[in-house]
This record gives C-alpha cells, structure tokens and sequence, in this order.
C-alpha cells in the first residue's frame, strides 16, 4: 500500500520564535492593499476639503447661507494642512473628486471582500461575550492597559464597534453628503439634498463626518505607537503579528 502523502505545511501557521514570541497572520494582502489605499485617499480628501472650506468657511444648517449667524467658523488651517497649500477652489476640487472617487472604489472593494470572506463576521462583529466584556474593556483602555500576549490575537469590544462605526455609520455618512452637493448627481438623483435637509445641511453634516475620521485617525495612531509601533507597523506591512508570551509561560 502506498502511504498517503503528508499535506503541505500551513503558511500562514503561527510560527513560534527564539525568544518565545509568536508570529500569528494578522492582515492578508486586500487588508493591507486596501488600508494603505484608504490612507493615502483620506489625507487628500481631508487636505483638499479644508482647501475647498476656505471658499466659505462657515457652517450652517438649512437651504442656504445667509452670511450672518452660522452655526460654525471653523479657525484658517495653515498652508501646509491644505492641498494646495494655498487657497485654489478649482484645483483643490479636481484633485477632492479625483480621490474620492478612489476612496469609494476601493472601499466598495474593501466591504465586498469584507463580507464575503466572513472577516467581518469572524473579526468585526461583536459577539455576546464581548458585549458583556465592555464594562471591563472601558476600564483598560481608561488605564492605557492593553494586552500583547495571546489576548492579543483578537480585536476587544471597543475595537469592534469602532471599527463598525467608522465603516457602516460615519463613512456612508461623508459619501452621502458629499454626493449630495454635488451638481452633477443632483442631477440625476436630487432627492439626496431633500433628504440631508438642504446644501447648507449636508455641507455641515459633511464636515462633522470629516471631524470624526479625523478624530479616528489620531485616536487609531495614538494607540498604534502606544501598543507598539514596530510590531503594528510589520503587521500592515507584511500581515505578521508578534504576540508576547503570557506571565504563565514566562514562569
């Protein structure tokens, strides 16, 4: 009888190091093609948004501008915020059309894969466990206490619907608004404006939108050079994680 050959090894199996780390396959390539797609399509966005604000920099709500009383005059942001770096509507809008049909595209690309491939189920989607655990998850992020060992190999609570926030809630958000400015689709789709509550409305609301990723980013970054800068950064860049070994296996 001739033996059944041994299946092939496994790569993207844990792979155990000298030092009693672990490397664990954290991201496969969509994730990391998508995520750095998605950084370099947001900084343009928000860079050529605040050039585009400076057109008008104040917020209202309603059909129309009035010029007095706004809801919000957002301070001057300095050149180098901005793209370009000085005041130029026209361009500023060509390259902010030109990113954001990117960022669409490949976010389209990054949910289809997303849901398809059950990441979101097995990675993303709160379970009844975790739900419980957020009392106690609040309490190690108030503490900036955040586990490198096994625990590490999945998301917490507050990643999850964070994570979820940002894709299902504040992303649709700033596509909708925007789409809902823009002449060209009012054209074809006007209802957009009447259902954010006028130009003045949906500009608003596309600001806040813009707000609270950039409020995500510096939380997100924070937090990436505060768990480890370099073992995040091999993670994005090659899909390894390093997880540390646990008290217990260190005795």
């Amino acid at each position: 009888m001739t033996e059944t050959p041994a299946p092939p090894p496994d790569p993207y199996a844990d792979r155990l190091l000298a030092d009693g780390r672990v490397e664990t396959f954290r991201h496969p390539a969509w994730v990391r093609i998508t995520h750095w797609l998605n950084v370099v399509a947001v900084v343009v966005l928000l860079m050529t948004g605040l050039n585009i604000l400076q057109a008008h920099p104040h917020l209202y709500w309603g059909l129309r501008s009035t010029f007095a009383d706004p809801w919000f005059s957002p301070p001057a942001p300095p050149g180098w915020l901005m793209l370009p770096s000085v005041r130029d509507l026209a361009t500023a809008r060509s390259w902010h059309f030109l990113f954001a049909w990117i960022f669409v595209t490949n976010g389209l690309v990054y949910l289809a894969w997303g849901f398809l491939s059950r990441r979101f189920a097995r990675r993303l989607w709160p379970t009844r466990a975790d739900i419980r655990d957020l009392p106690h998850s609040v309490v190690e992020h108030a503490k900036f206490d955040f586990p490198k060992d096994d625990r590490a190999r999945v998301y917490n609570v507050i990643q999850k619907l964070t994570y979820l926030a940002m894709v299902l809630i504040v992303l649709p958000m700033m596509l909708i608004t925007g789409l809902s400015m823009s002449p060209g689709f009012n054209a074809i789709g006007g209802v957009l404006l009447e259902i954010m509550g006028g130009r003045q409305s949906a500009r608003t609301l596309h600001f806040i939108s813009a707000g609270l990723i950039v409020g995500f980013i510096l939380v997100h970054v924070g937090l990436v050079i505060w768990t480890g800068l370099a073992n995040n950064m091999r993670a994005m860049v090659t899909g390894w994680f390093r997880i540390e070994p646990s008290a217990g296996d260190t005795e």
